[in-house]
């Protein structure tokens, strides 16, 4: 499905489905303090009713399962959850994956303990999105919000390789990332009301082949390039990778999360 949105990357179009097969593969990176963050604030466990929203190839609710919540995972792009029934049904896990966008979402009222959104929120039309997430929530609800990003600024690695995705997409606005909270629209506070944040360091292992996998999986590479611009940033960036990366190395990110309570 192709997605156009004036405030992703100057309305530049991408295509998720072009990526699944790499997001499958090179996505699934979350240390496991991310899991133990949510774990920690009794959410996603024991019995729970969750939707995951923006689920891509069901990363939260594949690797999350062993805890004991239901799972439900909704994304815009029929490719992606195509990719994630396929890894959750070859890992015997029962889980509900829908391709749906998540303004068009529709589960009875009052469905869920927890509602999760994790490196997907700002793609949200928030105004119709949130009194639907509000109402979808049980009674003392919570929506958890979550986010992961490498810091170009401060990794050379990190830094070097997102400047060549510059290179090929000048206006991604993925780029440039620094430590901070996670923003929430002011609309959200009509139905939630800010109960928790954190922001932390991680250093996330990778090898060259999958740090330039992660890397060609992102919305500035191969949900947005044509298929010539790809192979030649493909080519530049194992060169690059070449000259300045040992075989195995990590990467400087930081993690966000904010936890908002439904309103009573």
């Amino acid at each position: 499905m192709v997605i156009t949105d004036s405030r992703i990357d100057d309305g530049k179009a991408f295509d998720w489905g072009r990526t699944s097969e790499e997001y499958a593969k090179y996505r699934d990176i979350y240390p496991e303090e991310f899991y133990k963050k949510i774990i920690d604030r009794g959410l996603c466990k024991d019995g729970q009713n969750v939707l995951d929203l923006g689920t891509g190839t069901g990363v939260l609710p594949r690797n999350m399962y062993r805890y004991g919540a239901n799972w439900t995972g909704t994304d815009i792009s029929p490719e992606q959850i195509e990719q994630a029934k396929h890894l959750s049904d070859e890992a015997g896990m029962k889980i509900s994956f829908y391709a749906v966008p998540t303004e068009a979402i529709d589960f009875p009222a009052g469905s869920f303990d927890v509602i999760t959104a994790c490196q997907c929120f700002w793609y949200f039309d928030h105004e119709k999105v949130m009194p639907k997430l509000a109402e979808l929530l049980k009674p003392n609800g919570r929506l958890l919000i979550l986010y992961m990003a490498w810091l170009p600024y401060e990794d050379k690695i990190a830094g070097a390789s997102e400047d060549l995705v510059l290179k090929y997409s000048p206006k991604w606005s993925g780029a440039g990332e620094t430590k901070h909270p996670i923003h929430i629209p002011d609309v959200t506070y009509d139905y939630f009301e800010l109960e928790d944040h954190e922001e932390y360091d991680l250093r996330v292992p990778f090898t060259k082949e999958t740090w330039h996998g992660r890397m060609k999986a992102c919305r500035g590479v191969g949900a947005s390039l044509t298929g010539e611009e790809l192979a030649k940033w493909d080519d530049e960036h194992r060169k690059l990778l070449d000259k300045i990366a040992p075989e195995k190395f990590e990467i400087l990110h930081y993690a966000a999360l904010a936890l908002l309570k439904k309103k009573k």
